[in-house]
Order: structure tokens, then C-alpha cells, then sequence
């Protein structure tokens, strides 16, 4: 009888502290022993040689829009998962918008977790909203196990998920502070961005630089700024999603350094993409917060070395191709990013390779600091007692990603056509083998 379930050998061990050669053992969806200098020579079910490759722990993704129940024509959570593991990555927070209905009570929590239950190869987790109609839901929706809150603090563009008022979001955050949860907000502001749009296109002016003056960084630290007073007021923990620019973050370390219990997350596209790609993709590379010039993504990339980020989360919010065409108005078209299967790519190519990012600093920024941040005491990690959950990848592997390699319901990112420096190979789930050589083999949800 095998004493583990799978082994891994003879592999360099990433970590958010090391990089160590070693073999890993794991049963029963855990991470039984992790050896360093001496190899685990006992029976296994299945043996994994990973000599020349590099483990990892698999990418937490703190942030996601699967669409479902309600929108899967737009992407679900069968699909999503699966471009996830694709790349390394093992658990998801899926956002609580874009799904009809959205996750703004229990009963509607209820639905998403069945869906997930039935669809998800990675591990699901769920974030709850604070619109202005269910401050008296929050409390219930945190007791059944939401990872947190999202609000927006200017118009998600979902008719369903109604953005927050100064008042209700100062009420929504004393709510969620007695509890001990907190606040994820998009921070942009709704009155400088709805009157510098009006006034662009009053004039005829559409162009994709049009579009992003109309979203100017000041928009985004007038909002910062406001919510801090409110974090400050109320005691509420909180969380700014996808800052594109260094701009915002120093406005969040100014706000961390006088004890504000403040995180900041950025994404993989405000690393890597440019208004020039804008300009170039069309609405394929549009989103809110949008793309900034390349000035601004080596200054973000500053701020990623210099620890000022604590989170790297792919904000894939996905649409059909009829929703992210655009001819001659960029004020048209969905807002979001196809991008939750290459948030590793990027990480790695335009990271490690291209700025000499430490891997430790990658793992820190994909697993441990996600893991820490929300209480999955049980991951980010690889050791004695967490769950087996690991992305194995060749550093000394290249490929130009394609439309036919994303497993998306829609095949299609700004990303298709770049060449990245390495690839996944592997990601086990909670010790189960879901994704191998380019392909899934899981055989159904694989369970949190």
C-alpha cells in the first residue's frame, strides 16, 4: 500500500522566504512532508519528476468576474476555472456583480455556491456586495462565509448592482467593521469621471485617449483619499482593488503608515499593457481604471519591488466579442479584461525576466499575501500541513499564447500574440492533478 498519494521530486521550491531543491509529499489533498536534501524514497501512488522545473503555490486570484448563475454567455464558472488552472492558479474570489442575480444576500450566495460546487475545478470563494438596498444583509452574507464586501464607489455598469453614496458606504463600513470583515472597493469618482466624459464626447472627441482622460488618475486618489477618511471613521478594514498607477498607492502608503488598516491590490494588464495597446487592440485591452502610458507602468513596477503592493489579482471580467468591439468611440464597448490565465505569465516574463523580480516576491504577491490578508490559514504556502495546492512550471519554457490555448467560454485577450518566458506545466488542487501538458484531466469540481 502507498504510504502518499503523490509525490513530486527532485524540484526547486518556491516560496514567499526561499528557493530550496526538494521533493514534496502529499495525501489525502495535503502536503504531508517537503524534504530539502534528501530525497522521500517511499511508495507513492503517483511520482512527478520535476528536476529542471520550479513549484510553486498555486495563484490565489482575489479577484474575478465568472458571471454566473445568470451570464454565462459572458463566462462561467466551469470555463473560468479551467483558465485558471491553466495558469497555476488553484483558488478564485469571484466578484459579486455580473452574475444575475448578484451575491447581495444569502439566498443569492446560495446560488453561486451551488453552481461552483457543481462547475469549479479550483477552489471557489465569494465575495458579498454593499449596494445601497442590503446593509441589513452584510452581517448574514459574512456568517455563511463571503470572503469579504465589494462596493463601487462610481457605476459598475451592471444595472443590478447599484454603486454606493457617500452615506451608504460610511454606513455599509460601520456594518462591516463590527463583524471583522472588510471592504473591497472600486475606487474611481463619479463626478469627475461623468463630467469629463460629457464633455469629450459633447465635443466629438472618442478616441482611445479620449477615453482614458476621462478616467484621469486624480479621479481614483480623490476616491482613495475620501475612502480613508471613512476607513479612518469607521475602523473598517479596507482594500483597494486595481490601482493603475503608483500615484494611488502612494496615497495608500501615506494612509498604512498612520495606521490605517488599508491593502492595495494592482493588476497584471496595468504591468503590461500601455494606451498604446489600447489604441492598437481596441476594446479588447479596454477597462476601468483604464490602461495608462509607459511611464506610469514602470513607476507601478517600482512600487511592485519596493513592497508597496500587497496583492497581484487578474480582474478577469470577461465579455463577448460583440461587447468589446469598438469602430471610432471608446466610450462604448465593455470595460474589462480577459486575463485570469496569465496573470503567472506576466508575472514571470515582464516580472522576473525583464525587471528582475525575485520569485519570492511573485509567490508573495500571488499566494502568501493573499492567504495572509483573508484568513485561508490552510494555503499560500508549501509545508507540512497546507493544502496541496501547487503550479509546477518550466522557467526555460517559451510560447506565444494563442486564442486556441485560453479556456475561456470567449478566446480571445489583449494578451494573445505575446511571447512569455515560462510555462505551466502542472497544477494540482488540493493534491489532485487538474491541469497537465496543456491540458485538463480533472474529472469534476475538485472541493475546497
Amino acid at each position: 500500500m502507498a504510504n502518499y498519494d503523490v509525490i513530486i521530486k527532485n524540484g526547486t521550491i518556491v516560496t514567499a522566504d526561499s528557493i530550496v531543491q526538494g521533493d514534496i509529499a502529499i495525501k489525502d489533498g495535503k502536503i504531508q512532508e517537503v524534504s530539502v536534501g534528501k530525497s522521500i524514497d517511499v511508495a507513492a501512488e503517483k511520482e512527478i519528476n520535476a528536476e529542471g522545473l520550479h513549484i510553486l503555490p498555486g495563484l490565489i486570484d482575489t479577484h474575478v468576474h465568472f458571471n454566473e448563475p445568470g451570464r454565462t454567455e459572458w463566462e462561467g464558472l466551469e470555463t473560468g476555472s479551467r483558465g485558471l488552472a491553466a495558469g497555476g492558479a488553484t483558488s478564485f474570489f469571484d466578484m459579486p456583480l455580473n452574475s444575475t442575480p448578484p451575491t447581495i444576500n444569502k439566498a443569492n450566495l446560495d446560488l453561486k455556491k451551488a453552481c461552483a460546487e457543481e462547475k469549479s475545478i479550483v477552489n471557489p470563494y465569494f465575495w458579498g456586495g454593499l449596494v445601497p438596498e442590503n446593509i441589513a444583509d452584510l452581517k448574514e452574507l459574512h456568517e455563511n462565509g463571503v470572503i469579504g464586501f465589494k462596493a463601487f464607489m462610481s457605476p459598475s455598469g451592471i444595472a443590478d448592482f447599484n454603486h454606493v453614496d457617500d452615506e451608504t458606504i460610511f454606513k455599509g463600513m460601520k456594518e462591516i467593521a463590527s463583524f471583522g470583515s472588510l471592504l473591497a472597493v472600486h475606487a474611481e469618482s463619479t463626478v469627475i469621471c461623468d463630467q469629463l466624459a460629457k464633455e469629450k464626447q459633447s465635443q466629438g472627441k472618442t478616441s482611445a485617449r479620449d477615453f482614458v482622460e476621462s478616467r484621469p488618475i486624480i479621479s481614483e486618489i480623490e476616491a482613495v483619499r475620501r475612502i480613508i477618511s471613512y476607513a479612518e471613521a469607521t475602523g473598517c478594514k479596507l482594500h483597494v482593488v486595481h490601482a493603475s498607477s503608483r500615484k494611488v498607492v502612494e496615497v495608500i502608503t501615506e494612509a498604512k503608515q498612520r495606521g490605517v488598516d488599508i491593502t492595495v491590490e494592482t493588476c497584471p494588464h496595468y504591468l503590461a499593457l500601455t494606451v498604446k495597446d489600447l489604441e492598437e487592440k481596441g476594446g479588447l485591452a479596454k477597462c476601468c481604471p483604464p490602461l495608462r502610458d509607459e511611464d506610469e507602468v514602470e513607476d507601478l513596477w517600482a512600487a511592485v519591488a519596493n513592497g508597496e503592493i500587497n496583492v497581484i489579482a487578474s480582474d478577469h471580467s470577461p465579455a463577448p466579442a460583440s461587447m468589446k468591439t469598438i469602430t471610432d468611440n471608446y466610450f462604448e464597448g465593455w470595460g474589462g479584461i480577459s486575463g485570469a490565465q496569465s496573470t503567472l505569465n506576466i508575472m514571470l516574463t515582464e516580472g522576473h525576466f525583464k525587471r528582475n523580480l525575485p520569485l519570492e516576491k511573485i509567490v508573495e504577491l500571488t499566494a502568501t499575501n493573499p492567504a495572509k490578508l483573508f484568513g485561508l490559514t490552510n494555503k499560500g504556502m508549501i509545508a507540512a500541513g497546507y493544502d496541496a495546492d501547487l503550479a509546477i512550471v518550466n522557467l526555460n519554457e517559451s510560447f506565444e499564447l494563442k486564442n486556441e490555448d485560453l479556456f475561456y467560454r470567449h478566446q480571445h485577450s489583449p494578451y494573445v500574440g505575446m511571447t512569455f518566458e515560462g510555462k505551466v506545466t502542472t497544477t494540482i488542487v488540493n493534491g489532485e492533478i487538474v491541469f497537465e501538458n496543456g491540458k485538463i484531466i480533472a474529472e469534476g469540481k475538485v472541493n475546497a
